[in-house]
């Protein structure tokens, strides 16, 4: 990857940071609720963020 800029890199970091609580965010809800439907629905969200994060980070290895 080509060298980024300070600016992109908080960027990028700021990226990273929102996904990250977004797995989170999810993954507690998951856990919160006993309806079986919501839980796979959180769990599914939390999953799709997740892959959104190793994506991001990956562009910076």
């Amino acid at each position: 990857m080509a060298n980024l800029t300070e600016k992109e890199l908080s960027s990028m970091n700021d990226l990273l940071n929102g996904e990250e609580q977004l797995v989170k965010k999810f993954q507690m809800l998951a856990e919160s609720t006993t309806d079986q439907e919501l839980k796979d629905t959180f769990s599914s969200i939390s999953q799709k963020h997740q892959n959104h994060f190793n994506s991001i980070y990956s562009k910076l290895q």
